[in-house]
């Protein structure tokens, strides 16, 4: 019996979805990224069984879809990645009359949504956010204001970057003057000559995701690029911390609910859409995984006053203001900054 329990695990990957076992709903979302007791409640009320797994970035996430490896009735992506899947038709159109509970998400984070979503036919706003640096004030000592820290070579091997491909070259980019949605391949090449002297100079050391919180956590790095959220959660782990955001901008990210074309349940997972945009079940969520809500109900129900006026997850429309969203560039420059990348990670 245990060998059968174990190569099930195996099969499923993270998250045991059953030997054979049929749930009413699969949802498909990033690592740590929702309260288990969220999808407890969820079941609980609805009496609908949920099979849930996680991935670590859009770019895994994207060809288990694409290809129907995954059979996921509803996913958070980020914004370049959904106005992708709208674009290959791979995205269900969703019935607001299910989703009564809309009427929470604020007007501006519906608005920003149709730079990647006209019209706001297939996504609903969860989490956003910025991209900055978290570094440790005691081993570093300058001012934190600029993308440039990151090349300067007293952090030799103190420097841990996004293992991300727009990441990394988005704040390469706006450091160097250019938009994080550049097509232009002079911009390109230069930002790739720039990642590439990063790492020749033995400032990186490493490429990363979610271990960037865990690292700097326990002191072995000095400055790391960081999402908003994970910031605030480290800091409140270790004072040592703090977070910027870089004189020359940023991106401001959001990470929306879609439903796949091929979902064999729309109306749960419009159901499910619809539980998380309650403020009770919002505030549930932003409490335990710390990133922005677009839920404008939430922050008024926040008790902890240091976190209702936290700057890092509510940052002042200064800050925001040269920010902007990632769009998806199309097959051809997709490929175009995945081959600068390849060039990046080999040099």
């Amino acid at each position: 019996m245990k060998h059968k329990v174990f190569l099930c695990l195996i099969i499923a990957g993270l998250f045991l979805t059953g030997c054979g076992k049929k749930y009413d709903l699969y949802i498909y979302n990033w690592g740590q990224y929702i309260d288990e007791d969220v999808l407890k409640i969820f079941e609980k009320e609805t009496g609908l069984s949920v099979s849930y797994e996680e991935f670590e970035t859009n770019e895994a996430m994207y060809p288990k879809v694409a290809n129907g490896a995954g059979d996921y009735d509803v996913i958070c992506p980020s914004d370049y990645m959904i106005q992708k899947m709208i674009e290959e038709d791979l995205l269900a159109p969703i019935n607001y009359d299910n989703i009564p509970n809309i009427k929470y998400i604020g007007k501006k984070y519906m608005e920003q949504s149709e730079a990647f979503d006209p019209g706001n036919l297939y996504s609903v706003p969860y989490c956003w956010g910025t991209v900055g640096i978290i570094y440790n004030k005691k081993m570093v000592k300058e001012p934190v204001d600029s993308w440039s820290i990151l090349w300067d070579e007293k952090y030799y091997d103190n420097v841990l970057m996004q293992n991300s491909v727009r990441d990394a070259f988005g704040i390469t980019l706006k450091w160097l003057g250019y938009s994080l949605n550049s097509t232009d391949p002079k911009e390109l090449k230069e930002a790739r000559d720039k990642l590439i002297e990063e790492k020749k100079k033995g400032l990186v050391q490493a490429y990363v995701v979610d271990q960037v919180r865990d690292k700097m956590l326990d002191n072995s790095a000095a400055l790391g690029v960081i999402y908003s959220g994970e910031a605030s959660y480290t800091i409140s782990e270790n004072p040592d911390l703090a977070y910027a955001v870089p004189k020359e901008g940023t991106n401001s990210w959001i990470d929306s609910w879609v439903i796949p074309k091929n979902s064999k349940h729309k109306k749960a997972a419009e159901q499910f859409i619809n539980f998380l945009c309650r403020p009770d079940i919002a505030l549930k969520n932003f409490e335990y995984i710390c990133y922005s809500t677009p839920n404008i109900a939430v922050r008024d129900m926040l008790e902890d006053e240091a976190l209702k006026n936290d700057e890092i997850l509510f940052p002042s429309e200064d800050v925001l203001k040269n920010t902007e969203t990632y769009q998806y560039l199309g097959e051809e420059m997709d490929q175009k900054y995945y081959e600068l990348w390849k060039e990046v990670k080999g040099s």
